[in-house]
């Protein structure tokens, strides 16, 4: 077998630039899907759009309450865990849009649909399995703190 080099940290500052930046985007995406212009303003969203828009918007509230507390503090094991809940409340939404399908695509002649729907399958997929990867970072050994 052989070793692998531990793992570094990208510098504290960078990190938290990118926390920053992380929650500003999910705070602007609920204030544009429910303030100005909001949902109705996108052309291929339908009437429909209400039934999903509650848990969208966990998912955005989720990700920006995480990014937030990662700016004061970062360890590993922290997040993993907010990964982990951000991850979930993401899977939640993405179910509900596969659902619902609040969608309608005007151009003839390309499947969008089809498109949409195998994406929204890769991202419920790829979820379960970063939730399973989270669970299994929480309980390792490693990530737990030294004593």
């Amino acid at each position: 077998m052989t070793a692998t080099a531990p793992r570094t940290r990208a510098p504290a500052a960078g990190r938290r630039l990118g926390y920053l930046m992380a929650a500003a985007v999910n705070g602007l995406l609920v204030y544009l899907l429910n303030v100005s212009p909001g949902w109705e303003a996108v052309p291929f969203l339908t009437d429909d759009t209400p039934q999903v828009l509650g848990v969208v918007n966990a998912s955005l509230l989720a990700g920006v309450a995480a990014n937030l507390v990662y700016l004061v503090r970062d360890p590993p094991r922290l997040r993993a865990l907010g990964d982990l809940v951000t991850t979930a409340f993401g899977l939640a939404a993405t179910v509900r849009v596969w659902q619902v399908f609040p969608l309608q695509f005007e151009e003839p002649g390309f499947p969008w649909e089809a498109v949409v729907r195998v994406l929204l399958a890769i991202g419920i997929v790829g979820s379960a399995i970063a939730i399973v990867t989270k669970i299994v970072a929480l309980a390792s050994p490693s990530s737990r703190p030294r004593r």
